[in-house]
């Protein structure tokens, strides 16, 4: 058997830096192909980690929120150039990571790139209403407003695709998002992350924490400061998420294993109601 050397470590990242976990230990991610070939190191992170990412999108979220959505939606623009440029290789990494066909992972990647553009031009979208009223001298109208913090789960079968339709609304409609890849794609995960890295996101806007279910995301589900949640996966994981943030107050949105999904507040992603 080969011995395999010169794989690479991936790295959380919070508040705009890449940081190894607390725990300082780190768990290998597979190619489901070749069980031999290690794909990348990750990160097997602790709610220490979780909770230094979720603080530093708190704070990052007070300023980010007074931006034009024209100009977040500057940023998105910015981050689907980058991925577009680097569509071959995330693309590649997918393919090794989780086991998709190379062109159907690059058509996977469009899509991603796609999806960005799409909620970008959000930003240019109207927020609310202005609604006739009775009184003269009053002025009625509908706003929308951030929540907050948006804990983003996501699984393995799109590793691109899903987390950007995630985290691109939450972000153009001014939440702040930390990230939980699937484990056993996090590798790709850090690629499409260092997309938004690259494109100048302001420290704490976006962040990633890898790790497993029962740590990291039952950690998003209980933690106090994460105002929404959304999740695609499994039946099962995608009720303990319901429980939990009915428990606490928080907004959630739930895609799990029928044909339809459930949102906890009614409405697009990252708008309270």
């Amino acid at each position: 058997m080969t011995v395999q050397t010169n794989v690479e470590t991936f790295l959380n990242y919070v508040n705009g830096e890449w940081v190894a976990s607390s725990s300082n230990e780190v768990t290998s991610s597979l190619n489901p192909a070749n069980k031999n070939e290690v794909v990348g190191l990750v990160q097997k992170s602790t709610k220490e980690d979780l909770d230094q990412a979720v603080a530093a999108a708190k704070q990052a979220q007070i300023s980010w929120r007074k931006l034009s959505g024209a100009a977040r939606g500057e940023y998105l623009y910015k981050v689907a150039n980058i991925l577009e440029e680097n569509l071959d290789d995330i693309a590649m990494t997918m393919t090794k990571e989780m086991g998709k066909t190379f062109p159907e992972a690059k058509g996977e990647t469009a899509r991603g790139v796609a999806i960005l553009r799409y909620y970008a031009g959000e930003g240019m979208r109207k927020v609310g209403d202005v609604i006739p009223s009775t009184d003269s001298d009053a002025l009625m109208f509908t706003t929308r407003v951030p929540l907050g913090v948006v804990g983003v789960i996501t699984p393995w079968n799109f590793p691109v695709a899903i987390p950007i339709w995630k985290m691109a609304p939450a972000l153009v409609y001014g939440n702040s998002v930390v990230l939980k890849p699937a484990s056993e794609t996090a590798v790709t995960a850090a690629k499409v992350v260092d997309c938004f890295a690259q494109a100048g996101f302001p420290e704490g806007v976006v962040n990633m924490v890898t790790g497993s279910g029962s740590v990291i995301g039952q950690g998003i589900i209980d933690h106090r400061d994460i105002n929404g949640i959304t999740f695609t996966g499994s039946d099962q994981v995608g009720k303990q998420v319901g429980l939990g943030a009915v428990a606490r107050g928080a907004k959630y949105q739930l895609e799990m294993g029928g044909k339809s999904s459930y949102c906890g507040c009614r409405c697009r992603f990252g708008f309270s109601c």
